[in-house]
């Protein structure tokens, strides 16, 4: 365990170069540049936070951070800011153990995204690593109106050992999670993961779905813990923020999942979302292969980010 950890450290570092070179860079040039700690050093530092992608909302609640923390430590040499900085990072983006809530009980994990995020790869992972759990696990293929999604998702389904219940292309969702919680309950699943449509340009339909799926699944399973991961490709930066915000009008989601992480130069988004949304990111993906969706570790991040090894 600890050496897949380390594996996906490395991968985590690579993954974020850019968005390092774009950050790290320019912070470590304020440092070093300025020979002290004043209003103009704060506003260097703000401006690049904020073109790393870490939004203004976190920004500004680091900045206020740092700042606390520079008068309380009676902190002069701006190079001595830096580890106050990374700390306040940290403290910003910690999901806490009770984030996995979904992995100790029975539960039903609807995860939902636009498409071409990389949502149904997402679901096969996870699959895989509940498995890995010994976990029992049915996966509900409740995107419909993609004939892809399908059968991309049996070959998940395949290669986790999970079931799959599907409906046929253009069906409704709604009746394929119906069937699902029955095939859950009957083979006394662990978890169900249901894959659902990502038509946000049709909002008001993508609403009625998600409204349909939730009815079911409060009348039908009620007992099960519920967990809604919204899916969101880390390259878009300030896009997927905006995806997350319409996809929150619609439905409560518990947590996010950060995918397409290895090469972005806006890995900062990581930070915005937490803040900006109060959603904490729960898994973060550098690859291709069910060990590169790990949980999200803000110490690990931020740790990658700075190059900083604990």
């Amino acid at each position: 365990m600890a050496e897949e950890k380390k594996g996906f450290f490395k991968r985590l570092v690579s993954g974020l170069t850019k968005t390092r070179d774009n950050i790290v860079s320019g912070i470590d040039s304020i440092f070093h540049g300025f020979s002290n700690i004043d209003d103009d050093f704060y506003e260097e530092l703000e401006e690049i936070l904020i073109m790393g992608d870490l939004g203004v909302h976190a920004t500004m609640d680091i900045i206020e951070d740092l700042k606390k923390k520079v008068r309380e430590n009676h902190i002069k040499e701006p190079v001595e800011c830096k580890q106050f900085l990374i700390e306040s990072i940290k403290e910003q983006m910690d999901v806490g153990e009770a984030a996995y809530e979904f992995e100790h009980q029975k539960s039903v994990v609807l995860v939902i995204g636009v498409n071409g995020v990389g949502k149904t790869t997402t679901i096969g992972k996870l699959a895989g690593k509940l498995r890995d759990q010994n976990k029992k696990v049915v996966l509900a293929a409740a995107d419909t109106f993609r004939a892809a999604a399908g059968e991309q998702l049996k070959e998940w389904a395949h290669r986790a050992d999970a079931d799959l219940i599907g409906g046929q292309e253009g069906s409704d969702p709604a009746s394929v999670v119906y069937d699902a919680v029955a095939a859950a309950k009957s083979r006394k699943a662990d978890v169900l993961l249901v894959d659902t449509a990502g038509r946000l340009h049709n909002k008001k339909n993508l609403m009625e779905e998600l409204r349909k799926i939730n009815r079911v699944l409060e009348r039908e399973y009620p007992d099960a813990y519920r967990e809604t991961l919204i899916v969101l490709d880390g390259t878009t930066g300030q896009n997927a923020l905006s995806q997350a915000r319409e996809f929150k009008d619609v439905t409560d989601i518990s947590g996010v999942v950060l995918t397409k992480m290895d090469g972005t130069a806006k890995g900062g988004i990581a930070v915005a979302i937490q803040a900006e949304l109060g959603i904490p990111v729960k898994y973060i993906g550098v690859g291709e292969t069910i060990d590169d969706l790990q949980k999200f570790n803000s110490d690990d991040f931020v740790n990658a980010l700075f190059l900083t090894e604990e």
